[in-house]
């Protein structure tokens, strides 16, 4: 947000703080939620690279395109093991794995 916004948005009463704030996350949660879109998103992009539909890789995870879909949206009903092990059947290596839930969260 711009300083002058926040400023105004200040003036008029309003504050304004972190995701983490509103939702009374612990740091644990966010770095557990940072990990799963950091997968998901890395998911997608390999997925993508390797000119795959969701339901060419759902039939290579023995699944469904639908879960897939959820899969790249980091849905709540995906665990981060699913995420993994789709990553890993599209070539990721342990290490590049590794990489993506060691990376900072990047700003939105």
């Amino acid at each position: 947000m711009k300083k002058t916004k926040q400023k105004k948005l200040k003036a008029a009463g309003w504050t304004s703080g972190t995701v983490q704030d509103f939702l009374d996350l612990s740091d644990e949660e966010v770095a557990f939620i940072e990990m799963k879109l950091a997968l998901a998103n890395t998911l997608k992009k390999r997925r993508i690279q390797r000119r795959l539909t969701q339901a060419a890789l759902a039939k290579m995870l023995e699944s469904s395109q639908s879960r897939v879909a959820k899969m790249e949206a980091a849905d709540s009903t995906v665990s981060l093991d699913l995420l993994v092990r789709a990553l890993l059947a599209l070539g990721a290596t342990r290490r590049e794995v590794a990489k993506v839930m060691a990376a900072p969260a990047k700003a939105a």
